[in-house]
């Protein structure tokens, strides 16, 4: 399927009318500045739909997007490391956990890991949560541009085995690697 419209609706950071829709919702969830909003940038063919930047936890909200009026795009704050006092960091670690865990709400989860970096404790902790609550669950190793090509067959292959029972969709916003097969995935 290809996306043909996408529009950011409102930010999030509580309960709202939307999120009671029966619109199906896929959250894009990661650690800080592994590149959930370059990735929806890059999945809606848009430079500047979502906000992106290098210093780590821009998004302090929710943001949703709909795309072709069937689906919202949730674009979630980033956990782990962010530029932000500890008091936000709180408050952001509460919204997360809130509407994955506690809202009632229950989006198609898609976790992204950084290819190069892999999964941290983080990520494997959030993966954790998401497995004992039933979430279906994509992973995305983003960045994969980045792995060195005479690496790149072990590299994917050593993620796959490392999150077995789940799909993993190799991933580059530049170059638009996995783009149709997250699509397909997604929608």
């Amino acid at each position: 399927m290809k996306i043909t419209s996408a529009k950011f609706i409102q930010g999030i950071v509580g309960p709202a009318a939307i999120l009671e829709s029966e619109i199906p919702q896929i959250a894009f969830i990661g650690r800080s500045n592994a590149g959930k909003s370059s990735l929806l940038n890059s999945l809606t063919n848009s430079k500047d739909l979502a906000i992106t930047s290098k210093t780590p936890g821009r998004t302090k909200e929710i943001n949703a997007f709909l795309i072709n009026n069937t689906h919202y795009f949730m674009d979630l704050p980033g956990y782990g490391y962010a530029k932000a006092s500890g008091e936000t960091l709180e408050k952001l670690g509460d919204l997360i956990y809130w509407y994955l865990f506690e809202s009632g709400y229950n989006p198609k989860v898609v976790l992204l890991i950084d290819s190069i970096v892999g999964p941290t404790e983080d990520d494997l902790e959030m993966l954790r949560e998401l497995e004992n609550t039933g979430k279906e669950i994509v992973i995305v190793a983003n960045k994969v541009d980045k792995i060195k090509k005479s690496h790149y067959l072990n590299h994917i292959k050593k993620l796959s085995e490392r999150f077995r029972g789940h799909k993993v969709v190799p991933y580059s916003s530049k170059t638009k690697v996995g783009v149709n097969d997250l699509l397909a995935e997604l929608l």
